[in-house]
Parts: structure tokens; C-alpha cells; sequence
């Protein structure tokens, strides 16, 4: 079927726009005029059609409508002309098509893979979060032991403190803890595989904060225990590799 004048199919019905329309018509009369006028056979906004602002060409927005089909019928046969006649056959062969079997069956597939992808999109933010909570509920409740009496006193700090001692990158430590079998990556957040999850060798922050916007989000921080940071001590020098001070002479 040719294209006698532009279709907008971005809403749950096709619609078409009222000033392409009364040009594509060969209407004489103005479009603010004219417009209105057709309004007064019972047409109304928000069922029939809804207003909007033309994109501007150097001047001030033009008011337009986007117009049902059902709508746009109706004012071809009021122009009660050969053109009205042709375009009004037009919209009921767009109408037929819109509604056919074989469209709605496309319609309906299409809502529901958006759907599923929105539900997967949910599933993996909870996942992520249960990872997080389960190392924090593991790093609640580490194994006692008098070194973590001595240590507890003791700040945790960023992986980036730890790499500065063996004249490393935070990017060079992570890697290398990573392939050690020693952590993962979650998204954005380093956390220890279950072996080590429970062995107090990290502790997790969460920092609040506002975007530009004013709404509200969460980051995850995790920073290493002074006992992580001797087990990494350890996992290092079993690898051969010792903090700066300790090649010193």
C-alpha cells in the first residue's frame, strides 16, 4: 500500500497529524481556523485527538494534533470531496491492517518481551543486592580470634593503601587478588569469594548520596580489615612478591 500521508504508530493507536492532514486535504481555510471548526462535531481531547507544538522553523511553534485514525475518517468525509473520498479509503485500509490478526499477535510479543526484559533487568539488581548482603551478613559474624581482638581496633582501608606498598595500581592489586581466586567483581564492587567471606578480611560501607536530579542512590565501598590486609601480605609473599619496605636494604 503507498504512503498517501505519514502514520504514527509510536502510541497504543496509529494516529496521523492534523496540519499534514488539511494540507494533504487541500483545505483552504487557515488551520487555526479550520481546525476548531471540525472540533464542533463532537471531537474531543484526549479521546480524539491531543495538541501539541509543531517544531519550530525560525518562528514561533505552531500549534498541531495528532489525530486517531478513527478521527481523521471522520473529517475526510466531512470535506464531502474526491481528495476527502481517497483519504478517507486510505485510513480504512490503515485501520483493517492495524487490527489484523497478524498485528496484534506482533503488538502483543513485542509488550511482552519488553515486559521480560524489564523483569530481568529487576532480577539482576536483586541478585547483585543479595551478593552484597550476604558478604555483609558474613563480614557480621567473622570467626573470633585474639587477632581480631588486636586488630579491631584498627581502621579498614582501601585496596589502593594496600597496592601503595608494594608500588602497585588499586586496578594491578585487584587483578591479581582476582586471579588468585581471592575476589570477584559484581557490577562495580570487588567482594570475596565464599571461602574468604566469612574470615573478616573486609568490611563493606554503604554511602548514600543525592544526584542533580535530588533523588537518592547507594554505593557499596568495601575496604580491607588489618586482617585482610596481612592475609594479602601473606598471598603475596607465598607468590614472591614483598612490600616495598622489605626490599629495602
Amino acid at each position: 500500500m503507498d504512503e498517501l500521508i505519514r502514520i504514527n504508530f509510536d502510541s497504543d493507536r496509529p494516529t496521523v497529524s492534523g496540519r499534514e492532514l488539511h494540507k494533504a486535504l487541500e483545505i483552504k481555510t487557515g488551520y487555526k481556523d479550520w481546525f476548531p471548526r471540525m472540533c464542533d462535531y463532537g471531537f474531543v481531547e484526549g479521546k480524539d485527538f491531543r495538541s501539541f507544538l509543531s517544531e519550530s522553523t525560525g518562528g514561533r511553534p505552531a500549534a498541531d494534533h495528532q489525530i486517531t485514525i478513527a478521527m481523521a475518517k471522520e473529517l475526510c468525509m466531512i470535506q464531502r470531496s474526491d481528495i476527502g473520498r481517497k483519504f478517507r479509503q486510505y485510513f480504512i485500509t490503515v485501520e483493517e491492517q492495524w487490527n489484523s490478526p497478524e498485528a496484534v499477535m506482533a503488538r502483543a510479543l513485542h509488550f511482552a518481551n519488553r515486559q521480560l526484559e524489564l523483569v530481568q533487568k529487576q532480577n539482576t539488581e536483586l541478585l547483585e543486592t543479595v551478593v552484597v548482603q550476604n558478604q555483609q551478613i558474613a563480614e557480621l559474624k567473622p570467626k573470633a580470634t585474639y587477632y581480631d581482638v588486636v586488630l579491631k581496633c584498627r581502621d579498614a582501608v582501601n585496596i589502593s593503601v594496600i597496592a601503595k606498598d608494594y608500588g602497585l595500581s588499586a586496578q594491578k592489586m585487584n587483578d591479581y587478588l582476582h586471579k588468585v581466586g581471592i575476589q570477584f567483581k559484581q557490577s562495580d564492587i570487588w567482594l570475596l569469594y565464599q571461602k574468604y567471606a566469612n574470615c573478616g578480611y573486609t568490611k563493606t560501607n554503604t554511602h548514600v548520596y543525592k544526584d542533580s536530579f535530588g533523588c537518592q542512590h547507594t554505593k557499596v565501598h568495601t575496604k580491607w580489615t588489618q586482617k585482610g590486609r596481612l592475609f594479602i601480605y601473606e598471598t603475596l609473599k607465598a607468590d614472591g612478591i614483598y612490600p616495598q619496605i622489605e626490599k629495602e636494604d
